[in-house]
């Protein structure tokens, strides 16, 4: 059975061993060993975490499958769009389908709170790019953006929902 659940104070800690499972291997040919650890410490420390849930500007979600954590997601609800700011599952479950229940969710999100576009940034050079194609994302722009002594080379991609 798979679930996605809004994550709590409890589960931080899911979601850090999670991202720190994930992220080497996804960017492991994208970015340098420096920047991979300093986005995990900056972004997915158990502390940082906790402030991110805390602070409510975004809603983190927990995908279960059969009733054990394969993912996470963080959604950012701005006047116009809904941001996908995070969405991750472990490798051993793509190509399953639950990358696309993920998009899925944060479209029902979206259209629920009257917003019929989903946004996200994706790595230039992360093959997460060609699923988001599938799913029917567009590149709207592409952007260099400085972080900290890094440059994140990302596309900026959006999904026109129907309601």
């Amino acid at each position: 059975m798979i679930e996605i659940r809004l994550a709590n104070l409890q589960e931080v800690s899911i979601i850090h061993q999670l991202a720190y499972e994930i992220w080497p291997p996804t960017y492991a040919t994208v970015l340098s060993e420096d920047q991979i650890r300093f986005m995990l410490e900056k972004s997915y420390s158990e502390s940082a975490l906790s402030q991110a849930i805390q602070s409510q500007e975004h809603q983190f979600f927990i995908l279960y499958d059969q009733g054990i954590a394969v993912g996470f997601m963080a959604l950012k609800i701005n006047s116009e769009v809904l941001r996908i700011d995070k969405l991750y599952l472990k490798s051993t479950n793509q190509g399953k389908g639950l990358g696309s229940k993920m998009i899925d969710f944060a479209a029902t999100v979206a259209l629920n709170n009257r917003l019929n576009i989903l946004e996200l940034n994706v790595n230039r050079g992360n093959k997460a790019y060609n699923f988001y194609l599938k799913q029917g994302f567009k590149v709207v722009k592409s952007l260099d953006n400085p972080y900290y002594q890094f440059v994140l080379n990302d596309f900026v991609m959006q999904k026109i929902l129907i309601s």
